[in-house]
């Protein structure tokens, strides 16, 4: 498939990233379009732009967060993948270096200690450092069968991002230091963690994800967590291999691989 007979979506309001984004998918020779959630999905069928010569199906990809994903992928037949919501949690613990759990936020009001937790795949829940269960968002603002991951309380000196593709790290880079963002290479060290974590648990990933990675103050190399590479910033990783690792991730349902129908969302 040309690049030609794709389509890029974006949301209007612009991040950094996707006017990174942009700018390399034009430059390859992608139609960009920027469109509103509700200008896509309460339309009579595809829109215009939607389609090729003769009114033949283009291939749709997009880059947005996750509310906005969620009301257009189902409109123009995007499969967005996404690790599962456990993966973390699955991962042994040489690999992440602390005690983490998948659970329903339900379980996680009992906490009695201070505890990380967030939502797996999205910002339902902030990412936050919480005091106890009390602290987290109440039953009345969130359904008590919500998945939610808690982990021991983990610092990190460095911090990287990896684009994985097809099992291997596609593109990558640093994104903070000391808590602080401060983009820059990765290093032959977070290249080598990243290997290490793909031989020990890529095959329950899908083709096309985002996962980050840390070393702490005491040279502890660990991941700190996976995100849809259709909803994750780029940073100072290589725009053109970042939107590889994009497409991929969010793109016709109809072109899914038998691996990847287990990974969308």
């Amino acid at each position: 498939m040309t690049y030609a007979s794709r389509t890029l979506v974006i949301p209007p309001q612009l991040t950094a990233s996707a006017r990174k984004l942009r700018t390399t998918a034009l430059r390859r020779g992608l139609r960009v379009v920027e469109a509103t959630a509700s200008a896509v999905s309460e339309g009579p069928g595809r829109p215009e732009w939607a389609t090729g010569a003769g009114g033949a199906a283009h291939a749709v990809h997009l880059h947005a967060g996750p509310s906005f994903a969620d009301v257009v992928a189902p409109a123009l037949g995007i499969a967005l993948l996404e690790a599962p919501a456990d993966w973390l949690a699955r991962l042994p613990r040489a690999l992440t270096q602390r005690d983490i759990r998948a659970m329903p936020i339900d379980e996680a009001y009992r906490l009695r200690r201070p505890a990380f937790v967030k939502s797996p795949n999205d910002k339902g829940i902030p990412a936050l450092v919480y005091a106890d269960g009390s602290r987290l968002p109440g039953p009345d603002a969130v359904d008590p069968a919500t998945v939610v991951l808690v982990s021991d309380v983990m610092t990190f000196a460095v911090e990287y991002r990896l684009f994985l593709l097809d099992g291997t790290v596609h593109a990558a880079g640093q994104y903070a230091e000391a808590g602080r963002l401060r983009l820059g290479p990765p290093g032959l060290a977070a290249l080598a963690f990243g290997r290490e974590v793909l031989a020990a648990a890529g095959d329950r990933l899908p083709s096309a994800v985002v996962v980050d990675i840390g070393r702490d103050d005491e040279g502890r190399w660990a991941v700190i967590e996976a995100n849809a590479a259709w909803a994750s910033g780029c940073y100072g990783v290589a725009p053109d291999r970042a939107l590889d690792t994009v497409l991929r991730a969010a793109g016709p349902a109809t072109a899914l691989s038998p691996h990847d129908r287990a990974f969308v969302r």
